[in-house]
């Protein structure tokens, strides 16, 4: 197996098994509680219903991770764009700046996978 084809799966292991992770723990809250990462600005705009809107995106990353697994070539834009989104919400935080770096970096990991599945996603 060529380096860029190791590098694809590596990647998209990677996309595959995170939102999952995450999402499934927006319900159980076992490694995090996800709902402190919620902008305030964000969670009024929802009404105050920011717990709600996190289990929501627990879903939807859940259902991103299965993307990933099955049609990487698109799954893979998801999974970026969802994490810029992220690091939009953060910024309006005014803290947890480590954290933006981190997803920061996380999306243009998923832009790389969104590229290789170009050449190694059949």
């Amino acid at each position: 197996m060529s380096g860029g084809k190791q590098a694809y799966r590596i990647l998209q292991l990677a996309f595959i098994v995170a939102p999952v992770v995450a999402g499934l723990d927006k319900f159980t809250h076992l490694l995090v509680d996800w709902d402190k990462y919620l902008a305030p600005l964000v969670n009024n705009l929802l009404g105050g219903h920011g717990h709600e809107f996190m289990l929501a995106a627990g879903i939807i990353e859940i259902i991103a991770g299965i993307g990933v697994a099955l049609k990487p070539r698109i799954f893979a834009y998801v999974v970026a764009a969802w994490l810029l989104g992220i690091v939009v919400n953060l910024l309006l935080t005014g803290q947890y700046f480590d954290i933006v770096l981190r997803e920061f970096g996380l999306a243009l990991g998923a832009l790389a996978l969104a590229r290789l599945s170009q050449d190694f996603g059949r």
